[in-house]
């Protein structure tokens, strides 16, 4: 079983997967052709919706891939245009809310990793009559903008789990690598694992260059010899790290928060000692099942209060039961 972690809420459902993902303007990664996940499922009633997704993934992450995954599998059912883009400028995703507030969508879901830039337009939603639910990022900020519900993991407590599991495996020194400068939510990771650990190094990378990345992290990792883990915050980047750990010649062990296909086939070779799983899948599906709800029947999730879909710590001891979804594209 998924061991979660005390704070996290305990969620889970069988989602069913649409065929395929609705066409829309995205820079995230390459979506792959998908059947359904199996059982049957009638859509909603109620009158079609259109709900915009907007996120601040940057070009070839395909964290996000799963993420919408979630977030069309409710929409089909929902009976809800689903309509996706991206930029991970906080002023360009800013301008994308505005965009949507323009075509007069029926609710906007969306990531606040860069708070100060998209919140000024999320109020514009709220003031609007557009319902907004938070996703992924924005724990610490989205009270008091008006949005009805949160859902993604509490990145500093995700990053103080991090710091104790790293205790307990022996480390001495962390590599905490941070993909995308001013990100709220990884910048909340690494301090977390501070928390707990102590011995922790920040180093920073652009996370769209996975040639730079990887020949970063080698210098680094020839460099300082000290340095016996390498924690990245996706699970691209924690491959990289692990080819970068191999051409320095350094035993560097490799951590990882967030799983993929490649990162499980990663945790079950040994390459990867452990993945922090937040459940994109279910952050997308609820972000957008709960404007359904508020708009067909005034509900809220919550309680006021962020509904958690992680930490969970996946490693060599629990792989197996996560690794079938993981293939599908589900976790």
């Amino acid at each position: 079983m998924v061991r979660w972690h005390k704070k996290a809420v305990a969620a889970g459902a069988a989602f069913v997967l649409a065929a395929a993902l609705a066409a829309c303007s995205s820079s995230g990664g390459k979506q792959e052709e998908q059947g359904s996940s199996g059982g049957g499922g009638n859509v909603a009633n109620t009158p079609r919706m259109k709900v915009a997704l907007i996120t601040h993934s940057g070009p070839g992450d395909t964290f996000w891939d799963i993420v919408r995954r979630g977030a069309q599998a409710a929409a089909d059912k929902d009976n809800i245009e689903l309509q996706y883009s991206s930029d991970p400028d906080g002023a360009a995703q800013a301008n994308l809310v505005q965009t949507a507030i323009d075509a007069k969508v029926d609710g906007i879901a969306l990531t606040l990793n860069k708070p100060d830039a998209v919140i000024p337009n999320l109020k514009k939603a709220v003031a609007a009559g557009i319902p907004v639910t938070v996703l992924n990022g924005g724990l610490d900020t989205w009270k008091g903008t008006g949005a009805i519900g949160y859902f993604g993991q509490d990145e500093k407590i995700a990053g103080q789990a991090t710091g104790d599991k790293l205790k307990e495996l022996g480390a001495k020194k962390v590599l905490c690598v941070i993909h995308e400068q001013g990100n709220v939510s990884l910048e909340a990771r690494c301090q977390g694992i501070k928390d707990k650990f102590g011995n922790v190094e920040n180093v920073n990378v652009n996370g769209t260059d996975q040639p730079g990345t990887e020949a970063t992290l080698t210098a680094k990792l020839q460099q300082d010899k000290t340095a016996d883990y390498v924690v990245a915050l996706n699970a691209g980047i924690a491959l990289t790290a692990v080819k970068a750990a191999k051409t320095a010649g350094s035993a560097a062990k490799v951590g990882s928060f967030d799983m993929s296909k490649e990162m499980a086939k990663a945790v079950q070779d040994g390459s990867v000692q452990f993945a922090v799983d937040q459940q994109p899948y279910l952050q997308g599906y609820l972000a957008v099942d709960a404007i359904w709800l508020n708009k067909t029947n005034g509900d809220t999730i919550g309680g006021g209060e962020a509904t958690l879909t992680g930490p969970a710590f996946i490693d060599k001891t629990n792989i197996e039961a996560v690794a079938k979804y993981a293939a599908a594209g589900t976790r």
